[in-house]
């Protein structure tokens, strides 16, 4: 994790960006992989302007 940056990114089996927020259902079971693309973020407009979207549960 970045210092900070508590908003993971997720890329679903489907090949979907998806980030999660701390507090929602399915945050803690995400784990952000490297090597697949994942990553950290620091606030949800970053993520936004990344091409990702919010997880929706």
């Amino acid at each position: 994790m970045l210092a900070g940056c508590r908003i993971k990114g997720n890329i679903s089996d489907a090949g979907e960006r998806v980030y999660h927020v701390p507090g929602q259902k399915y945050y803690l079971q995400t784990r952000v992989n490297w090597l697949n693309g994942e990553r950290w973020f620091c606030s949800e407009s970053d993520a936004r302007a990344a091409g990702w979207r919010k997880s929706r549960v």
